[in-house]
């Protein structure tokens, strides 16, 4: 791993009657929002649902060196804003104020890493 990398876990809640559809849209991600993804660095991208809390889990690794000019790219993409449109409407954000992706105050909560095990080095 190289010094500059960092991983980032985010939680957002998702609407119970949104479940399907938004397992179905995640089946085929739109090419242009992987794309838009890749170009800022981000790799090791997941999201896992825990249905009885209606919780969906992010995880991903972000390689690059500035992660906040890089998340702005991403915001800026009109491909990810339409995505954003689709999928935005199916979560309920746990952040006071929160608007939308890519807005003001995030969309999605991102935790503190409390633990980190990444083997012993060969």
């Amino acid at each position: 791993m190289t010094s500059h990398s960092r991983r980032v876990c985010q939680i957002i809640k998702l609407k119970p009657e949104a479940e399907e559809e938004y397992i179905k849209i995640h089946a085929e991600v739109w090419p242009g929002v992987l794309a838009a993804l890749e170009r800022a660095h981000v790799v090791d991208y997941s999201i896992h649902y825990y249905a009885p809390l209606q919780l969906l889990i992010a995880n991903f690794k972000y390689i690059g060196t500035d992660y906040e000019g890089d998340m702005k790219k991403v915001a800026e993409d009109p491909e990810t804003q339409r995505w954003w449109k689709v999928t935005d409407g199916m979560q309920e954000s746990f952040n006071e104020g929160a608007e939308g992706s890519g807005k003001d105050v995030p969309w999605w909560t991102t935790l503190a890493e409390v633990f980190r095990f990444e083997g012993r080095p060969e």
